[in-house]
């Protein structure tokens, strides 16, 4: 047995496909210019938010990377001067061992020159023992005073070694910093760029959103003469059920159990209630629509009675089929925008049977089958009662 359910809360426009697919749904029965500003100011209108997202982002990521390209200039200019610094150390110990160099080279060129043959000449021609001790005293503070400044030498060319590598390292460290700071400088100049075309972006959007309302605008007079127009159309729809029901009786009560796929497609809208943020007004999308290519098959969602089939309106091509009682109400479905009608009124059909083909009449967007269960003429969720795969 069924049971009469709950209307579905729409769903949440959250992407501007979506919001375009709602804005065509609610505007089925508008004019083609109406249906597409709707569909451009609800394209645009969905795509701002993003866009103003980016445009935030990007101007944060500018001044991150400005901050970035600073903080790593100064680290490059204290890198540099530390690598200043340390070079002129080396150059001071480079000189000082320009100047050991200088004196061992004298030292030697001294005793390449017999040096060394006229210290003995010294010794020899000491005059006794007092003169001789003092003749050694001078020998070996001359060969002291030699040891000395190879010494010098030795230490002058380990401390030029020591402040060679420091001033390598210190250039290397320098380099590094200063390539990081044209790579900030780079990207800071990338991000700048990237936040110019994300405003250009919003001013795009923004600019099309003006356009589109302007559009949607001209059309409201039109739109809300359709809406009023689709509103008399479903009143008067459930008042023929009615009619029908009081005339004929609501038949027996229903079998139960799932529908029938009335059509091999996939869903491409909804059943809810809508609200026009563009028109201010609120509008029931009374079925569920199912893409199909023209002249699919329609077969009947469960056996019953035909009580409606022809023009309609909005619908276009239209049946209705009536089922049974479901706690006191007539339970009906419809079969909206058919390209043709196989039934006629007061024909019984039965589950499966083939009562159409898919096409596109009334206010219709494209090949597709608007899909409707009624109780009492009122309409219901046709997803509830449909198999869970759509299948």
């Amino acid at each position: 047995m069924l049971a009469v359910p709950v209307p579905a809360a729409a769903d949440p426009a959250d992407d501007a496909a979506r919001a375009v697919r709602r804005a065509e749904a609610l505007l089925e029965n508008a004019g083609a210019h109406a249906r597409a500003a709707a569909s451009s100011l609800a394209r645009a209108t969905a795509a701002l938010p993003a866009v103003q997202r980016r445009v935030a982002t990007a101007r944060g990521v500018v001044i991150a990377t400005r901050v970035e390209a600073d903080t790593a200039r100064r680290q490059a200019d204290a890198a540099r001067a530390d690598h200043q610094r340390v070079a002129d150390e080396y150059t001071v110990a480079a000189g000082q061992v320009d100047a050991a160099r200088e004196r061992v080279e004298e030292i030697a060129r001294a005793s390449y020159m017999g040096s060394t043959f006229n210290r003995l000449n010294l010794l020899a021609g000491a005059t006794g023992p007092q003169d001789l001790m003092d003749r050694l005293g001078l020998v070996e503070h001359l060969m002291h005073q030699e040891q000395g400044e190879v010494r010098t030498l030795t230490v002058a060319r380990r401390t030029a070694r020591i402040a060679q590598d420091r001033a390598g390292a210190a250039k290397r460290i320098a380099e590094t910093a200063e390539q990081a700071a044209v790579d900030r400088l780079r990207a800071a100049q990338n991000a700048q760029a990237a936040a110019v075309r994300a405003q250009q972006d919003l001013n795009r959007v923004v600019l099309a959103r003006r356009t589109a309302l302007q559009a949607a605008e001209t059309q409201r007079a039109g739109v809300l003469a359709q809406y009023r127009a689709a509103v008399r159309a479903e009143n008067r729809i459930r008042a023929a059920m009615r009619g029908w029901e009081s005339r004929a009786g609501v038949g027996s009560r229903y079998s139960g159990g799932r529908l029938l796929m009335p059509v091999h497609g996939w869903k491409s809208s909804d059943y809810g209630n809508r609200y026009d943020p563009y028109y201010r007004v609120w509008q029931l999308h009374a079925g569920a629509d199912f893409a199909a290519g023209s002249g699919s098959p329609i077969r009947a969602a469960a056996s019953g009675r035909v009580i409606q089939a022809g023009w309609n309106g909005g619908y276009g091509r239209y049946t209705c089929i009536n089922h049974g009682r479901v706690n006191g109400h007539g339970f009906t479905t419809c079969y909206a925008h058919q390209s043709r009608i196989y039934v006629g009124v007061g024909e019984y059909v039965r589950r499966g049977e083939i009562i159409g083909r898919v096409g596109s009449t009334g206010a219709s967007t494209g090949a597709h089958l608007h899909f409707e269960t009624r109780f009492g003429g009122v309409p219901r969720n046709p997803l509830v009662y449909l198999p869970g795969c759509l299948c």
